[in-house]
């Protein structure tokens, strides 16, 4: 049995220490506010849970947005060494693996898009295909073309003329996991995948077109080519019904391994295997492939964006600009070195709703932004504001290289939903000059902006704790959702 215990240990720290089974403590990054939300739910039960799995080392840790998730929190963060029996879990990424944000600078300002805004975000909506059941933007895929897909990620979508061969370099691992195997993904995933490459999804899925409100870190912001009235757009979902179904599938799979390994686990969502197993290693092979469908379909979107953008101001590209800064994923599992106890070691890192961080001068940064760190996008809520942060050298000491991924939800979506009753959250919006446009009532009830936490609150955790640096405060101003 877990006492869960939470003990403040920092001014942004709180730790529950280790007790019965588990093998490490578990760390909840956030202020006092913050932790009032957060003990309203189960989710430090779950970080407390995670501390049991075996291999894992240093600290179960939770990011400032953290909420109750299956198996593991959302915002959760775990590394397993799989030389001292470190497990690889599916619930320790999400069912959908790789979903993540990308942003686009403009050469555009706020006033130049005002006046043709409302027919902005209706060529946005129309252009791109958003709602539980939609098609893809792109002929059907074949199955054999979908397989190469997945193999090859970003650079498949760019090679067919869906975007520019920069925006790979300006993608979380070039857009491509190494170590995708088609042969590992089920024929239902492979189906299921075909239809949807190019589209938004529904739930907290969303485009967003945003202005920089704010800069606190100038010369990242040079860099990254922003000024305060520069317009934005950010790109927020994952693999579909394709890496949906590649979890679905695996934890099946895992469900069975645990008996073989006689795994002891306070959660059955938390089923599990040895990264070094064959059921280890194939969830992996077929966890890479949804990652890289997941990097096409957001290449995919961007492309449709950049011809809306066109269409409604009748303007070229190269004088619109929309160049993107970054894609990253925030839900996924790495094998990365970091420090354990004063040693280097290779480590699977799951990251479960939350982003990887990583400090100037590491290796895996885009070279042009090496100087300054790894780009963090943060959305929040279709109301409030997005960040645009950098990650810093407290990231690889503290969380494994990585940071919140967006506010946190306070609300499920039930209560969103019975919140919002005689409620029009589109008028509300309207009221603060966001324009939104959604396929029902619903999805905007859900994603109201009560139902999140404070997006700059989270943020400023990160920030004060030296692990993701402030770069700029994004204000929406229109949003397309499923």
């Amino acid at each position: 049995m877990i006492e869960v215990k939470i003990e403040k240990k920092g001014e942004y720290v709180y730790e529950i220490n280790k007790s019965g089974p588990m093998r490490v403590p578990a760390r909840i990054y956030a202020d006092d506010e913050l932790m009032k939300d957060i003990s309203k739910d189960k989710s430090p039960e779950q970080a407390a849970n995670v501390a049991t799995l075996p291999g894992i080392v240093k600290y179960s840790l939770a990011m400032p947005d953290i909420h109750w998730g299956y198996g593991f929190p959302i915002g959760g963060v775990a590394a397993t060494d799989p030389n001292e029996g470190g497990i690889i879990s599916p619930g320790g990424v999400g069912y959908d693996i790789n979903c993540g944000v990308r942003m686009m600078r403009t050469n555009l300002r706020i006033q130049d898009i005002r006046p043709k805004l409302r027919e902005l975000v209706m060529n946005l909506f129309q252009t791109i295909p958003t709602g539980v059941g939609a098609k893809g933007a792109i002929e059907k895929v074949s199955p054999s073309e979908l397989r190469k897909l997945v193999v090859k990620g970003s650079g498949w979508a760019v090679n067919r003329g869906f975007g520019y061969e920069e925006d790979v370099g300006h993608t979380e691992q070039q857009g491509c996991l190494s170590g995708a195997d088609p042969d590992k993904v089920s024929e239902h995933a492979i189906e299921r995948g075909l239809a949807q490459v190019g589209t938004l999804g529904s739930g907290n899925h969303f485009l967003e077109v945003g202005m920089v409100e704010e800069i606190y870190h100038p010369e990242a912001a040079r860099l990254f080519g922003l000024e305060e009235g520069t317009v934005t757009v950010l790109i927020h979902c994952g693999s579909r019904g394709f890496g949906y179904q590649v979890c679905d599938d695996y934890l099946k799979v895992m469900s069975h391994a645990v008996e073989r390994y006689k795994i002891d686990l306070p959660d059955r969502q938390l089923a599990c295997a040895p990264a070094d197993s064959e059921e280890g290693k194939d969830y992996i092979a077929a966890m890479a492939a949804a990652a890289n469908y997941a990097w096409t379909n957001r290449q995919v979107i961007m492309h449709l964006a950049r011809l809306a953008f066109e269409k409604s101001l009748g303007m070229s590209p190269q004088a619109i600009g929309m160049r993107l800064i970054y894609d990253v994923c925030h839900n996924i599992a790495k094998y990365e070195k970091h420090s354990v106890n004063g040693k280097q070691l290779m480590v699977w890192v799951h990251r479960k709703g939350a982003t990887r961080a990583f400090p100037p001068g590491h290796p895996e940064i885009p070279a042009e932004y090496r100087s300054i760190g790894q780009p963090v996008l943060v959305p929040g809520d279709m109301g409030r504001a997005s960040y645009l942060c950098v990650g810093a050298q407290g990231a690889m000491e503290l969380t494994f290289g990585s940071t919140c991924h967006g506010a946190g939800r306070v609300l499920s979506r039930s209560k969103a939903i019975k919140a919002g009753k005689g409620r029009s959250i589109k008028r509300e919006l309207e009221d603060k000059n966001i324009i939104v446009m959604a396929h029902g009532r619903e999805t905007l009830a859900e994603e109201m902006p009560e139902a999140y936490k404070d997006v700059s609150r989270v943020v400023n955790v990160m920030h004060e704790a030296g692990i993701a640096l402030r770069v700029a405060r994004l204000k929406p101003v229109g949003v397309i959702k499923g």
